[in-house]
């Protein structure tokens, strides 16, 4: 995916088949100063590891958390993502998140439907 008006950028890191006919998928978010994510949801759930810089996240009802680079995350299937941002305005930041996905089941889904 390429950069977003929103200082995201959203790269495919891995897609491999697993057993069970389950699908390991991981992506690199990266985000500008400032850069943050739409509102979403992750169906099958989230396992997030921040690699550099600080982000916010903020699921559900739940008071967002500051993660620092070595700090990692679980997200539950389909809780509404509704905070996703870099915690700084003046430093990059970036994060790899996992899912474990039924074949055909989309790992993001946005706007409307999140």
């Amino acid at each position: 995916m390429p950069e977003t008006d929103t200082g995201e950028r959203v790269t495919d890191v891995l897609n491999q088949p697993s057993r069970d006919g389950l699908v390991v998928n991981a992506v690199r978010v990266d985000y500008e100063p400032g850069g943050f994510s739409p509102v979403h949801r992750h169906p099958a759930g989230a396992y997030v590891y921040v690699i550099d810089g600080s982000v916010i996240f903020g699921i559900d009802d739940s008071e967002p958390l500051v993660l620092k680079a070595g700090d990692s995350f679980y997200e539950p299937p389909g809780a509404l993502h509704g905070v996703s941002r870099n915690a700084s305005e003046e430093l990059p930041a970036s994060l790899l998140a996992f899912f474990v996905l039924r074949e055909g089941e989309s790992r993001t889904v946005y706007g409307g439907d999140a």
